[in-house]
């Protein structure tokens, strides 16, 4: 069991840059920009982001909120967050580099995908959030778009990212407050009821869904009809895109993307499936059906925002740095930038977004209404 973490120790630097050298600007969010720098005494690539402290006035609550959640963090397959420093008038965040890539770019760029290929994604996806929860976090922000790869390797693993959402569970409040993705937020949450964990829980089922079909188990440009179809957990396994998908995966789907969260799977649940903890996953190559559908029901507008991964890349090899993200001394492919920058127009709240290389949201913002105006469109399979 995880044990009990002290809050974040926050250092005081005359200057951020007699400690670290700042390469180049990853993104930037309403009040911060993601930094790519360089440790001087180990030669790690880091994250950094820069939050003016001007523009966390009145809004410090949401702030330690999210410090206080990432430093508990400790978890191979999450995000972390390395340091905090303040310096002069601003605050700065020093986060772990991830450098594989989103997990949709790498699915359509595969030759190969399997339902095991899914199982094994999920698989990590669940150990991670059962962490979280065990420590009292919800992230209430699960989606594809915050699963990025570590490296580039082909055996890389999935880190979760962006805890601007994420919450400590409070045994003396429930929690309440409608926040998270349309088309991943659970039905309790749209029905502004007192939820728990399980909202997590729900949002993995959508996430396995999506990915052994490559298109979302709710879609309606209309946002009442939407959640109409989210509220009453309506959602078919069509054909012939789930013909070859083995009976397993959709009853583990079943088990996650349960309407009543008493009966929903808990991650420990889920683990324990044979479609994850057995041999049920099955070996046939679902690649072409499923790439189709990605590139046609996620377009990268929609995913993507202030970040342009390959002129990130080309700036890279221009500077042809010659440490890995460890500080090995390992060439710069590993160090390449293929991070994330998901699209705030999908959250609830009117985020800018997340910055390239960063896994937390501008949660310097003002908070926006508590449920969705609009949400990009988000097409139906070609049936």
């Amino acid at each position: 069991m995880p044990g009990t973490v002290e809050g974040p120790i926050w250092k005081q630097a005359e200057n951020i840059r007699d400690i670290y050298d700042f390469r180049d600007v990853l993104g930037t969010g309403a009040f911060s920009e993601v930094i790519l720098a360089e440790d001087k005494r180990t030669q790690k690539l880091v994250a950094i982001k820069c939050i003016a402290k001007k523009a966390l006035e009145g809004k410090e609550g949401s702030m330690e909120n999210e410090i206080a959640v990432l430093h508990k963090i400790k978890h191979p397959n999450i995000v972390a967050l390395d340091d905090i420093y303040e310096s002069g008038g601003h605050l700065y965040l020093i986060m772990q580099l991830v450098s594989g890539g989103e997990l949709f770019d790498r699915i359509v760029e595969k030759g190969f995908y399997t339902e095991r290929d899914a199982s094994r994604l999920i698989f990590q996806v669940l150990d991670a959030v059962k962490y979280l929860h065990d420590l009292g976090i919800v992230h209430r922000d699960l989606k594809p778009e915050n699963l990025l790869y570590y490296s580039l390797d082909e055996d890389s693993k999935i880190m979760i990212s962006d805890f601007g959402l994420s919450k400590m569970e409070d045994p003396s409040s429930v929690l309440s407050t409608a926040c998270g993705t349309p088309g991943y937020v659970a039905p309790e949450v749209l029905a502004q009821k007192p939820y728990s964990k399980a909202v997590d829980c729900w949002s993995i089922g959508v996430i396995a869904y999506i990915l052994l079909c490559g298109y979302p188990p709710f879609y309606d440009e209309n946002d009442a009809k939407l959640f109409e179809q989210i509220l009453k957990a309506e959602y078919e396994f069509d054909s012939p895109y789930w013909d070859d998908i083995s009976d397993s995966a959709k009853d583990f789907i079943r088990h996650l993307m349960e309407k009543d969260p008493e009966k929903r799977f808990t991650c420990e649940q889920a683990l324990q499936h044979p479609w994850i903890a057995g041999d049920t996953a099955l070996d046939k190559n679902i690649h072409q059906s499923v790439s189709e559908q990605i590139k046609k029901n996620f377009a990268k507008s929609k995913w993507k925002q202030a970040f342009n991964a390959t002129a990130v890349v080309r700036h890279m090899r221009k500077l042809q740095l010659g440490t890995s993200q460890d500080g090995q001394g390992q060439t710069a492919s590993h160090g390449e930038l293929l991070t994330s920058a998901a699209g705030a127009s999908s959250a609830v709240s009117p985020f800018v977004g997340p910055a390239a290389g960063c896994c937390c949201r501008d949660c310097c913002v003002e908070p926006g209404p508590e449920l969705p105006p609009t949400m990009p469109p988000t097409l139906p399979p070609q049936l």
